[in-house]
């Protein structure tokens, strides 16, 4: 049973299980390395979580110098929890710790561009997304 109580926590305290599975349902690959995964994300300038009752249904995550810029790596709520407005919570408690900051920055694919646009992001300039990376799921 979904609940209209979603609670919003700081907390790093995150079960491994309840962080896989959220992963698994979006299809990330970070979900194949799940040590490095809870690693990454307890190493987190910030994390914000999401909950139903004792169930986690959302994260997000910020890397960030403390100073001029931020980097939103991960944002991912349970699919049958999504289009209520939790990753639309959880990106703004973030851009709000970062309110000032010179530079947020993230990378968006698929349907996160729509989403990411309508949180106030655009592209940046006339650049291009470059990267290494050892997934699979873009």
């Amino acid at each position: 049973m979904i609940s209209n109580a979603i609670q919003y926590k700081e907390t790093r305290e995150l079960p491994l299980a309840s962080v896989l599975t959220l992963y698994r349902a979006n299809e990330w690959s970070s979900a194949e390395k799940p040590e490095l995964l809870i690693k990454a994300l307890k190493a987190s300038h910030s994390l914000i979580t999401a909950w139903d009752g004792s169930g986690l249904v959302g994260l997000g995550n910020a890397i960030s110098d403390g100073h001029l810029v931020v980097y939103y790596p991960h944002l991912l709520v349970l699919p049958e929890y999504q289009r209520r407005g939790i990753g639309t919570k959880l990106i703004e408690v973030l851009i709000a710790r970062y309110a000032g900051f010179h530079q947020h920055m993230l990378v968006a694919d698929g349907r996160a561009i729509e989403f990411y646009r309508k949180c106030g992001f655009e592209r940046a300039g006339k650049t291009e997304p470059m990267w290494i990376y050892a997934g699979h799921d873009h």
